[in-house]
């Protein structure tokens, strides 16, 4: 998939988890940009992403995700991987 296709699926499952059509995305989106992006919702976030794109991600590769663009890079990684 390309970098642009992920970020696309990513906007989609941030907008589902979040309940926000209009929520904009960007590689540059942190948590910290949307509000109530906590621990619980992260966790949902997650499991969207494993199944959305057939991954399985470790606690080591989450600690190190800052922004929505290393979300990117970290899936596109484990699809090149598989």
């Amino acid at each position: 998939m390309t970098e642009e296709e992920i970020l696309a699926g990513l906007t989609e499952i941030l907008r589902e988890t979040f309940a926000d059509d209009q929520l904009i995305v960007t590689p540059e989106t942190t948590a910290k940009d949307v509000p109530g992006w906590d621990s619980i919702r992260m966790v949902s976030i997650l499991i969207a992403v494993e199944e959305r794109f057939g991954i399985k991600t470790r606690s080591r590769e989450i600690d190190r995700l800052r922004s929505v663009g290393d979300f990117v890079q970290l899936i596109q990684a484990k699809q090149k991987a598989a």
